[in-house]
């Protein structure tokens, strides 16, 4: 049964945190979307200047509606610009929106309702459209979320644009982990420290549109992809438990060997996913990257037409 829900007056407010570097047109279609939410409630934007100095982007905010400017004190890079805004927040419920994305009109009323409905979620996310030059795709969860799912899948459904958190339950999770190499997988490792907590609800509907471009991809930092991943691997060892999850990981381990012309490392790791699991397509296409079968760009290409990663 869904609790009664707050009049207009007394909804919840919100702070949104957009991390952005040399985006100043991007952000200010990404500020505009925010701004422009059908929701009651208050909503501050926390913008984090990361690595520059901050520039007013003249994006008109409206009744309820409230912008800050700030420089990243943190560590360089995106999970140091979105700590500095999570830190600097002040709202009731802390969301992401990153500078190139933008969220649909309805997007933040539609996750506070299943915020407060009971039984009360921690994080709430929804599914994304992914745009692209010449077509888009949509990517929704059918469902709520755990951790053991999380860890046999990525979710690539579950974008940070998407995440919304009770500001206690912040607290609580932590904030993102700068010690994630590149900051790769920041949002990743996040959800798996929230999801040890409580199930993330899902709001089933594509309520952000994600502009991917060839810099959304990680096609040229593939040393970062592998540090990244083995740290991922120490930091959560219940990977150990989900032999399907592990699988993926060591897949992916493979395949960035193999794009950086690692052969017998990419092999080595090849053949210890499909110890594994012998259904891990990215073993395979690790061993054809590594016998020059196929080039790895091509492969990443054909991944992405499809709204995936490989």
């Amino acid at each position: 049964m869904t609790a009664a829900l707050p009049t207009p007056a007394s909804w919840p407010s919100v702070s949104v945190v957009v991390p952005t570097r040399q985006r100043m047109e991007l952000l200010r279609r990404a500020l505009i979307s925010i701004a422009g939410q059908r929701y009651a409630g208050s909503i501050e934007i926390v913008v984090v200047f990361d690595q520059e100095e901050p520039v007013d982007p003249g994006v008109e905010m409206g009744e309820r509606r409230s912008i800050r400017l700030m420089s990243n004190e943190r560590i360089a890079g995106l999970a140091g610009a979105r700590n500095t805004g999570i830190l600097a927040a002040t709202g009731d419920f802390i969301a992401y929106c990153d500078d190139d994305d933008e969220w649909l009109p309805d997007k933040l009323r539609r996750q506070i309702e299943a915020a407060l409905t009971p039984p009360l979620p921690e994080v709430v996310v929804t599914g994304a459209t992914i745009m692209y030059e010449d077509r888009t795709i949509d990517r929704v969860p059918e469902h709520d979320v755990d951790l053991s799912q999380l860890l046999r899948s990525r979710v690539q459904e579950i974008h940070p644009s998407s995440i919304l958190v009770e500001r206690a339950a912040m607290q609580a999770i932590g904030v993102v982990d700068e010690a994630m190499p590149g900051s790769y997988g920041e949002d990743y490792e996040w959800l798996l420290r929230a999801a040890r907590r409580a199930p993330i609800r899902v709001v089933p509907a594509p309520l952000v549109k994600v502009y991917w471009h060839r810099s959304s991809f990680f096609a040229d930092r593939w040393a970062v992809i592998v540090e990244s991943i083995q740290y991922l691997l120490d930091k959560h060892p219940e990977f150990a438990e989900e032999p399907k999850g592990l699988a993926r990981l060591y897949g992916r381990l493979a395949f960035a060997n193999a794009a950086m012309g690692n052969r017998s490392e990419a092999r080595r790791w090849a053949g210890k996913t499909l110890r594994l699991s012998l259904r891990e397509r990215r073993a395979y296409l690790a061993l054809g990257v590594s016998w020059g079968l196929v080039s790895s760009d091509r492969l990443m290409r054909l991944a992405h037409q499809r709204g995936k990663g490989v």
